[in-house]
């Protein structure tokens, strides 16, 4: 197959090795473990190797474990204590329309099996929903949106998919994120009124490669609003939204082991999912990725490229996936 000679950015996305490396040779492990984008298809059928970094995401730096005491209030705790943590949706998005011209996301299947995991382990009640159009993904999670929360201490919904900025790929084509989002407003979705709602997003938000800076320094030690009959609170408070990337940026994932962010959101809630406040947690999360992670390629034009995750959080108490 002929290959560009001046590939553009957009042409980079989604890269498959079409060759049939040795087996057991360093090609052949490189090419089993090769990280992709989830953006537009490259029409070069070049193949990108990566590499991670093989520092343990689980070593304990003594110089910053119980360096500082959280203060916890009870007044700005979410009320755990319901008779169930709450569901947890996974829209699992891996073949798309030819239409689309988006590549298939080889190793989602491995970020949708981690994940069920993982949440299932902190208390939720996980579905997975695979390969799923725009209107089924909208059709789902407003059914959702409509059943009795009541008894539910949350709200989890993660979506693997491609995107960009604002937007997420049904197999069909694109739609706003926020066509998904709004469903769990308040004024949408009363019986999670004052309860969190999460969404984990694991999606390209551009087409954007982020250079990393190369730094000298090692790592540094690092009111009650429940709605009742009286009070009100803005239909969009209790989100929070965990992406994988910041607008713009392209976002990695990796064939054989699954995405960045999904692979350090998995370890960051098995290590600490039940002893740390949730931004605590997200926060360790963007470290893993922002350290623990770089690409490597034979064209220098795209090695050592880099990912940090973006938080953005409407939570108006803090959230710990116990009971207090």
């Amino acid at each position: 197959m002929e290959t560009p000679s001046e590939p553009t950015a957009e042409d980079m996305s989604e890269m498959e090795d079409e060759s049939s490396p040795i087996p057991g040779t360093e090609e052949d492990d490189k090419a089993s473990g090769g990280d992709v984008v989830d953006a537009k298809p490259d029409r070069s059928s070049r193949f990108l190797n990566f590499k991670k970094k093989t520092k343990d995401e689980r070593e304990k730096n003594p110089e910053i474990s119980d360096c500082h005491t959280r203060l916890v209030a009870s007044t700005f705790l979410y009320n755990m204590n319901f008779k169930r943590v709450g569901k947890c949706i996974i829209i699992n998005n891996k073949n798309f329309d030819d239409k689309t011209e988006m590549n298939v996301r080889n190793g989602t299947d491995i970020d949708a099996g981690n994940l069920m995991t993982c949440f299932s382990s902190l208390g939720f009640n996980v579905v997975v929903l695979n390969d799923q159009t725009c209107s089924q993904m909208e059709n789902i999670l407003h059914a959702v949106s409509q059943e009795n929360h009541s008894n539910n201490a949350c709200f989890a919904c993660i979506l693997l998919s491609h995107g960009d900025e604002g937007m997420i790929y049904g197999t069909d084509g694109a739609m706003p994120i926020k066509r998904l989002t709004s469903l769990f407003r308040g004024d949408m979705c009363k019986t999670l009124v004052g309860k969190p709602k999460l969404f984990f997003i694991q999606a390209c938000r551009g087409s954007e490669f982020d250079q990393g800076i190369q730094t000298d320094s090692g790592p540094a030690c690092d009111v009650e609003t429940d709605a009742n009959p009286h009070h009100k609170i803005p239909v969009e408070a209790d989100f929070l939204y965990a992406y994988s990337t910041v607008p713009g940026y392209y976002s990695w994932r990796n064939p054989g082991k699954g995405s960045w962010f999904a692979q350090a959101l998995c370890n960051a809630f098995t290590e600490y999912g039940k002893e740390f406040e949730i931004m605590q947690i997200l926060t360790r999360v963007n470290y893993m990725v922002a350290m623990h992670f770089e690409s490597w390629s034979e064209d220098p034009r795209y090695s050592e490229k880099k990912q940090i995750p973006c938080i953005v959080s409407m939570l108006t108490k803090e959230l710990y996936f116990k009971k207090k």
